[in-house]
């Protein structure tokens, strides 16, 4: 290639010296596959799994925010992440740092993925109805999580518990599993078992077949992902996939990922209210795509612009968390919110356990 010719170097009379051409789209381009080619694949499942936590722990203040009027009110000198959530809030008493409810249900898998070392949906589901039964769990218990809650209690006042097999979770199809998935597809990444597992893994909160098509994708997009291939030809090729996979679907996914590429000339804000700020994927999953297409190589500024677009940002941030770390690698996510995860401690000894 003829670099001068196509623009991507000029020439620097006061320097004596060739550089790059002044932003030039293609060349920075060029730069930054090079740079994340080199990201190895422990540091790429690190960085989806610690990516996972400190997209949700970073909207906690924010959560559930949808008019962006009274987002801007309550935090007049911006959002930057880890806010305090206020009196009211849904999170309030949580302080920055903390995970949501979100967030505290992928730490519970995370852990009991750790433990057994394989997938075990009666092990992670016995654990989930321990870790989140009111009166235990002081923090907020959403659709999935109540639903799924309802559903082991009533099986157990006919049956013996121990024969509950944890796929009868709620008709839910939201960002439950979304949020807490990086960890499994670490482990079972080079698995040909991994779209069984992960539909076990979605049935246990979610028995819902848009949520187990949906997570199906994320699973396939984050192995494209750690193949180190870049996030236009990992869309790709999850689409082909997912289509194979869950053919009605599949479609459907494969149409919302391409309404979200026709969305990238506009702002991250924009987008996400054009698809929708609330929970169910079929708004949530298109509106991330978007924000990974929009700032794919910057995983501080893609959370960011996804916390400011409101509504159920920590179910955004969580997945596109997983994504862009999966890209990008471990040592790409800011140092300092890194370090600011409460449960930090506990998330990378299971992390280095699995792996």
């Amino acid at each position: 290639m003829n670099l001068l010719g196509a623009g991507l170097l000029s020439y620097d009379p006061a320097k004596s010296r060739f550089r790059p051409g002044p932003s030039n789209a293609k060349f920075d381009s060029m730069k930054a596959q090079d740079l994340f080619e080199d990201i190895s694949i422990g540091d790429r499942f690190r960085g989806a799994v610690v990516g996972q936590f400190v997209g949700d722990a970073a909207a906690l203040g924010t959560h559930w925010i949808y008019n962006l009027t009274e987002l801007q009110q309550l935090y007049p000198s911006g959002v930057s992440g880890f806010e305090a959530p206020k009196e009211g809030h849904y999170h309030f008493g949580k302080k920055p740092g903390d995970q949501t409810h979100y967030g505290d249900g992928a730490l519970v898998f995370l852990e009991s993925l750790a433990k057994e070392g394989s997938f075990d949906a009666k092990a992670f589901g016995r654990s989930f109805v321990q870790n989140f039964t009111p009166g235990v769990y002081s923090g907020y218990i959403d659709k999935a999580t109540r639903g799924t809650l309802e559903n082991y209690q009533a099986f157990a006042e006919s049956h013996a518990v121990e024969s509950f097999d944890f796929q009868q979770g709620a008709d839910d199809d939201q960002l439950a599993a979304a949020s807490r998935l990086a960890s499994l597809v670490v482990r079972y990444w080079n698995d040909p078992n991994l779209l069984i597992v992960v539909e076990q893994a979605t049935r246990v909160c979610q028995n819902n077949p848009r949520a187990i098509a949906y997570m199906k994708f994320h699973a396939l997009l984050l192995s494209e992902l750690f193949s180190g291939r870049d996030v236009h030809t990992a869309l790709h090729r999850a689409e082909e996939q997912i289509v194979s996979a869950e053919p009605e679907l599949g479609q459907e996914i494969r149409r919302k990922t391409r309404q979200a590429m026709e969305e990238t000339l506009h702002e991250v804000g924009q987008a996400t209210l054009t698809f929708g700020q609330s929970c169910p994927l079929i708004s949530s999953f298109p509106a991330s795509i978007h924000a990974l297409l929009k700032h794919p190589d910057d995983f501080e500024s893609c959370i960011l612009a996804t916390l400011r677009a409101g509504g159920d940002n920590a179910g955004r941030a969580s997945m596109l968390g997983a994504w862009l770390g999966a890209h990008l690698g471990i040592n790409n996510i800011p140092k300092t919110w890194k370090t600011r995860l409460s449960h930090g401690d506990r998330i990378f000894k299971a992390i280095e356990k699995i792996l």
